[in-house]
């Protein structure tokens, strides 16, 4: 094996699949733990959205230190973090859970941007899609079978499995990560950036000024609100539905994820040009996927099961798609700050997917608010065509 499935790729892809196991599991756990204790879908979206909106405000940060001190050094240190964040959840409450969910959002930032900065500077420009599809397909492994532990974990009413499950993670992760390796022009294409890049604040300002980083930003934001409505709520939207189960949901829009993202990682663009016709599609299943699991509460379970393919098909491409875009046509000398941006825009999606659609589930219902996902989506089809470059 070579390029991006060669052994030293695949044990990174490996310890993204380790670290990311936790989150499967928490996903599930943290909502039916909050509503159990009584709290609103408010509370809960604003726990399960302080992840990844902790994760947004650190990204930028973690590309330009990681462009400083290379990826290894930060990643060992990064895997302590996570690990001390994992153990505390088995330990608090609802309120320790929000402590937790912080300090893994700080984790996750540099943790990522540690493996994505390493495999894009690594790998040669033919094989960069498949390099970052392969590591998100290695993220949503775990959420195939996390979310059915997790309910297993929960059924049984014996919080002391999960204890166990997390603090197992916490060791592995931390112990397979610490001897992980990177090719060594990682490490030099970071030092050569030192002090080239600008600054940060002038960064924050290309998410407007920036036409490529601008589009693809409010894509990839809209498209998270969606996939973060979906993470956060369909545990409990699922107790609605007649045969409704979110652990087979969860699990299938995973599998789905997965083998997209392997059967599909050579059909990513990979030549730095706009594809409307293939992002439009993107977009559109994504709203199909959101319509589906609204119409279910009426239509039936077979809406649900086909909207998490759905998905999951949209996710397995609309990121990897932007991202592998964005390597080409981002200035080189500050193209690891501005990717952190993009990908902090995800990671704000994901976030406002629980804080904003909480309170639109608690005043009007499930249901209406996974319709309204779907208008979103149906904006970004539009959004998503280009004049003249439809291709």
């Amino acid at each position: 094996m070579s390029g991006a499935l060669s052994w030293p790729f695949i044990r990174l892809y490996m310890l993204a699949l380790l670290y990311f196991s936790g989150n499967s599991i928490l996903n599930v756990m943290i909502p039916l733990r909050g509503e159990s204790l009584g709290a609103s879908n408010t509370t809960i979206g604003l726990i399960m959205g302080a992840y990844l909106f902790t994760t947004m405000f650190f990204r930028p940060w973690a590309g330009r230190i990681i462009q400083m001190h290379g990826p290894i050094k930060v990643l060992r240190i990064i895997l302590i973090v996570n690990g001390f964040a994992l153990i505390l959840y088995t330990i608090t409450g609802l309120e320790g859970y929000l402590i937790a969910r912080i300090l893994q959002g700080v984790s996750t930032a540099f943790f990522s941007m540690a493996l994505q900065i390493g495999i894009i500077d690594s790998l040669p420009e033919k094989d960069r899609s498949q390099g970052i599809s392969l590591y998100s397909l290695f993220t949503y492994m775990p959420g195939i079978l996390g979310p059915v532990l997790a309910l297993g974990i929960w059924q049984t009413g014996d919080m002391n499995y999960f204890t166990m499950v997390m603090i197992a993670i916490a060791i592995f992760t931390g112990v397979f990560g610490y001897g992980t390796k990177m090719d060594q022009g990682s490490e030099q294409t970071a030092a050569k950036q030192t002090g080239q890049s600008e600054s940060m604040f002038k960064s924050f300002g290309q998410l407007v000024t920036n036409p490529f980083l601008f589009k693809c930003s409010i894509l990839m934001l809209v498209a998270s609100m969606v996939f973060g409505a979906v993470t956060t709520f369909i545990p409990l939207y699922a107790s609605e539905l007649k045969n409704g189960n979110a652990g087979i949901y969860l699990m299938l829009q995973a599998a789905t994820v997965v083998l997209a993202r392997f059967a599909l990682r050579k059909k990513i663009p990979s030549d730095g040009k706009w594809h409307s016709s293939f992002m439009m599609g993107n977009m559109l299943l994504l709203t199909l996927a959101a319509q589906c699991v609204s119409f279910s509460i009426t239509g039936g379970t077979i809406f649900f099961y086909l909207g998490s393919i759905l998905m999951g098909t949209a996710q397995a491409l609309i990121y990897p798609t932007l991202t592998t875009y964005l390597t080409f046509v981002l200035p080189q000398k500050s193209r690891n700050v501005l990717i952190g941006l993009f990908i902090a825009m995800a990671d704000l999606g994901i976030s406002l997917g629980g804080v904003i659609m909480g309170p639109i589930a608690d005043f009007t219902s499930y249901s209406m608010m996974y319709m309204i996902c779907a208008g979103l989506g149906a904006t970004m089809i539009i959004l998503a065509y280009d004049r003249g470059k439809v291709s």
